[in-house]
């Protein structure tokens, strides 16, 4: 039900009457982007040389700088509603660049923890130099977006992306935990995806609308429509761990079950087949688990009901951000909401 529903929504939506033509996010926020990665690189000039290679290795420009994309193309469409300015602010620049720092460094941090030895196609930072030099580049890159994010000279902007820093912290000691009540389990889980995951989109869309327009109400169309998509991102990773191979995904497959982590397929999944909530318990400790409840994900409707919730999170972020004037930046950020529930890897 919530299947056709959501997506009748999410189209209708999207093509709200507007003289603006329908734009390619990815084309449109690039002029923006521009030598994004290289501008990082500047952000983390260091004199010696392991620690620079080890802080440029995921900056190679390869990624597909989903989080950057959306802080500009936000940025535009709110300076846009507030005064029909077209122009990226140095300062909103630098807030997606900030938030692709921080992302990065809580990659390489979460490579640690889970012991990973592959992401993005390649080998991680800890496989290659070792976990403690990898927990100090993690650091490093952490410390000069914190210099960067001084130097916009704004006390709201560093108070709202610090959040970030301590809501990244805080998911990871949630994801660290479980819970034996089946209904707190599925809180904990989306608190869990909100501070992981949702927290940086959100506070980073928010920050870039304080810089672009003095309105408390864009403040916060802004930070509900980064939190939206950063959720609905995140379910749909966690259906592309069960329906994806290890090759395309960059990653290997069935990952979240061998770190012990229950996510929204395998709770869905466990209403159908109650025999998995021992196995959650003991996070998929027992030799077999992980085979048999990759199984009885596969038999539910996990995939599908999480598929579902994604649909429902990414038509409230169209909801929000329709409520902006419309120009081709607000289309793009439409648009980009259907993206994350298409895309395959």
């Amino acid at each position: 039900r919530f299947h056709h529903t959501s997506t009748s929504c999410l189209c209708s939506c999207s093509k709200t009457v507007s003289d603006e033509k329908y734009q390619d996010p990815f084309q449109l926020g690039r002029k923006d982007l521009k030598n994004l990665y290289e501008d990082i690189k500047k952000e983390l000039l260091v004199s010696a040389a392991e620690l620079k290679e080890m802080c440029d290795y995921y900056f190679d420009g390869k990624g597909k700088a989903f989080r950057p994309m959306i802080v500009v193309l936000m940025a535009r469409a709110c300076n846009i509603h507030h005064n029909n300015s077209r122009e990226v602010q140095a300062s909103q620049r630098s807030v997606a660049i900030i938030a692709e720092m921080i992302h990065t460094a809580s990659l390489v941090h979460d490579d640690v923890i889970d012991d990973a030895n592959s992401r993005r196609g390649k080998m991680t930072v800890n496989q290659i130099w070792g976990e403690r030099k990898a927990v100090l580049a993690g650091d490093f890159i952490l410390s000069a977006a914190s210099v960067a994010l001084a130097r916009i000279g704004n006390t709201t902007i560093i108070s709202v992306l610090t959040q970030v820093i301590e809501d990244l912290v805080r998911g990871e000691f949630l994801q660290l935990g479980s819970k034996e009540n089946e209904n707190e389990r599925f809180a904990h889980y989306l608190e869990k995806t909100f501070k992981k995951t949702a927290s940086l989109i959100a506070n980073s869309c928010k920050a870039v609308s304080i810089l672009g327009c003095p309105d408390p109400k864009v403040h916060e169309i802004a930070y509900q429509y980064g939190k939206n998509v950063g959720i609905a991102f995140q379910l749909i990773d966690d259906v592309l761990d069960f329906t994806s191979c290890a090759n395309h995904l960059g990653k290997p497959a069935a990952a979240d079950l061998k770190l012990g982590l229950a996510t929204g397929p395998v709770l869905f999944a466990c209403r159908q087949f109650p025999e998995m909530n021992a196995m959650i318990m003991r996070r998929f400790s027992k030799p077999g688990d992980v085979e048999r409840a990759r199984k009885y994900v596969l038999q539910s409707d996990g995939v599908q009901q999480t598929t579902y919730l994604a649909q429902r999170y990414c038509h409230e972020a169209t909801r929000e951000i329709s409520k902006l004037r419309p120009s081709p930046e607000r289309e793009a950020l439409i648009q980009l909401t259907e993206m994350v529930l298409m895309r395959d890897k």
